[in-house]
């Protein structure tokens, strides 16, 4: 009985039409081989000189020398002789404070070391008595030592009124202020009628003889800078004109604010900037090309930063590990001083993924 219903279902299949049994094709049975796939495109960058705008950054040329100036006593500034860049001698004025009350205290402590004089005098004559009568046995030794320690309380009193007539006395002085050398007002922080405390900023006041340039860079940047570091100086509207400005010395500490080092540039005695000139700056000579490339095509190898080169023949491509030498890295951009050449085409991304002489496809812009 089996045998006849296999040998019914037989002759039912070959009745069936051959496409029925046909399988699909996605299930990738079909005779033909599987199509390799092409390499796949990369992120890639040509290397150019980007000019100075790519490794300069922004300065400014202060002094050297400068100084925050503020009174020593409390009171309301009448006026304010001076004004945002003026230029200003040794020993000019600057600014008064209101005297009237600075006036009455020193009223008030003349009269009070004239009072304790009053008391010292009246205090010596009694001990004076004392002593003669205490030599003719009329007055005690309680007596004498009474008027020895009245004396002496009496001196004090005298003496420190006098430290506060002579400590009023000045602040009366300290309402004028002069200027300490011979400079340019380059900031003004109070205006004339300012009720100012001791000790709060005024102006400030910087030396016009010795003038420097600075530069403000991130941590990033300073990693990769020379102890002997050159840079070359220019303005903006001028910039044919360029001065070259060893590194003279960096801030220890950070900017709170910003979290940037300040970085002070020995400035050429022939140099023409005034005080307050914006300027821009870059680190080496002005000759050398400007070839900077994003952080992100960077990749360490054996403790030394590499990129990835593309290297294309026809419709064939490869990347080759590229040992590179780095300079300051400032806005995401590291620039590049040795290894590369301008014209090479260096991956920006994806960096991690690749192998040496592993093909690559098509070039994509980043």
């Amino acid at each position: 009985m089996k045998r006849i219903v296999a040998l019914a279902f037989a002759g039912m299949l070959a009745a069936l039409p051959a496409a029925g049994f046909e399988l699909p094709g996605w299930l990738g049975f079909g005779g033909e081989a599987a199509t390799e796939e092409p390499p796949r495109p990369v992120v890639t960058e040509i290397v150019e000189d980007r000019g100075d705008d790519a490794r300069s950054v922004p300065g400014l040329i202060a002094s050297k020398t400068e100084v925050t100036m503020a009174f020593q006593a409390l009171g309301r500034m009448i006026s304010r002789h001076v004004e945002l860049g003026d230029r200003v001698e040794e020993g000019q004025l600057l600014a008064e404070l209101a005297t009237e009350d600075l006036a009455a205290t020193t009223r008030a402590a003349s009269a009070a070391v004239d009072s304790a004089e009053v008391q010292l005098s009246t205090a010596r004559t009694t001990l004076e008595r004392t002593q003669a009568l205490a030599e003719r046995g009329v007055a005690s030794d309680a007596q004498l030592e009474q008027a020895q320690r009245g004396m002496a309380a009496a001196q004090a009193a005298a003496d420190q009124a006098r430290s506060e007539l002579v400590q009023a006395q000045d602040a009366e002085g300290f309402a004028k202020m002069t200027a300490p050398f011979a400079g340019v007002v380059s900031a003004v922080y109070e205006a004339q009628g300012a009720v100012v405390s001791a000790g709060a900023p005024i102006l400030q006041l910087s030396a016009d003889d010795a003038r420097e340039a600075v530069i403000d860079l991130p941590e990033s940047a300073l990693a990769a800078l020379p102890k002997d570091a050159v840079f070359t100086i220019w303005q903006r509207t001028d910039p044919n004109r360029t001065y070259t400005a060893p590194l003279d010395r960096i801030d220890p500490l950070a900017d709170i604010a910003t979290r940037t080092r300040r970085l002070h540039l020995v400035l050429p005695a022939d140099a023409p900037f005034r005080l307050g000139t914006l300027i821009r700056a870059r680190v080496g000579a002005p000759d050398e090309p400007a070839l900077t490339l994003p952080d992100s095509a960077l990749f360490e190898r054996d403790g030394q930063p590499h990129v990835w080169r593309v290297s294309r023949e026809g419709d064939n491509a490869r990347v080759e590990a590229v040992g590179v030498t780095t300079g300051p890295s400032y806005r995401g951009r590291v620039l590049v001083s040795e290894g590369l050449f301008i014209g090479d085409e260096v991956v920006a991304r994806g960096v991690n993924s690749l192998q040496p002489g592993q093909p690559v496809g098509r070039r994509v812009e980043p």
